[in-house]
């Protein structure tokens, strides 16, 4: 069975396709349409994207014009980050469906809890908990089939959980080999919260690494493909991106194992290891 249609379950009881198509930094009309419509062909069935993205309308429209039933397909996309208010959120998320033209939505996510200008911040711990209980009526109007958030440390998420109905059931957040933010994984899976990795291949750093690429060969594999599966045998969800029909291809062959002792290796980077 390819890893493409393997699935992790979310404490909603739902199934999430264990990798999936980031759209991050892809532009929208053809480039976005075409990477999406590849992906697709390739077997994905799990694509992310963002309002902030401005490129939800191509991805329906590719998901809409592609061979593979909509409910087939699991789609996540973001709340703004700077959206901090009740109202704010469900004008936002009203948004997002007419650009996906979409009746549901697989997975809806604050894409960061604090305005990205303000990053790090704790100001927004009243207004996020504004902000969790319309993404809970949200879910309620079963509009969206799950929710969770992005870009939450361990802070942000005991502020959510201690008035939250509904647990987040994923925390999207950035992670690569030698950046597995270790506190904030452990604490967001100890909650039965999925941890998904954006920028796996740490935005194309990790390809400047001479280790790196002398342990893809190792194992007859590109440096995406091995950044990929050390995600995935982390038992976090990765989200690699691409463009070229070719990456993206590759970045689905996954049928090798990371021994334990390169695991380690690894985990051990540092971004002092990068370049």
């Amino acid at each position: 069975m390819s890893i493409l249609t393997e699935t992790y379950q979310l404490n909603t009881g739902n199934e999430i396709p264990k990798v999936g198509f980031g759209t991050w930094q892809i532009p929208d009309g053809k480039p976005t349409y075409d990477a999406v419509t590849a992906a697709l062909k390739a077997g994905y069935r799990h694509i992310d994207t963002a309002k902030a993205y401005r490129n939800e309308e191509s991805v329906g429209q590719a998901i809409f014009d592609s061979d593979v039933d909509r409910e087939n397909v699991f789609v996540t996309s973001k709340l703004p980050a700077e959206t901090k208010t009740y109202d704010g959120v469900i004008k936002d998320f009203k948004s997002t469906m007419k650009a996906l033209d979409f009746s549901y939505l697989d997975l809806y996510l604050v894409h960061a809890p604090w305005p990205w200008g303000q990053r790090g911040s704790t100001e927004y711990d009243e207004a996020n908990r504004e902000v969790w209980q319309a993404m809970q009526d949200i879910y309620n109007s079963g509009e969206a089939k799950a929710i969770g958030v992005s870009n939450f440390n361990v802070h942000d998420l005991k502020n959510i959980l201690d008035m939250a109905d509904v647990k987040p059931a994923v925390n999207q957040i950035r992670y690569f080999a030698g950046y597995t933010e270790p506190q904030i994984t452990k604490f967001t899976k100890d909650n039965g919260i999925l941890v998904e990795a954006y920028s796996p291949l740490a935005t194309g750093a990790l390809f400047e690494n001479q280790d790196i690429q002398q342990m893809a060969n190792k194992y007859g594999v590109s440096i995406a493909q091995l950044a990929i599966k050390f995600v995935l045998q982390n038992d976090v969800l990765p989200l690699p991106k691409a463009v070229n029909e070719e990456h993206i291809k590759n970045n689905t062959q996954l049928d090798f194992e990371i021994s334990p002792d390169d695991m380690e290796l690894l985990d051990d980077l540092s971004g002092s290891d990068f370049g």
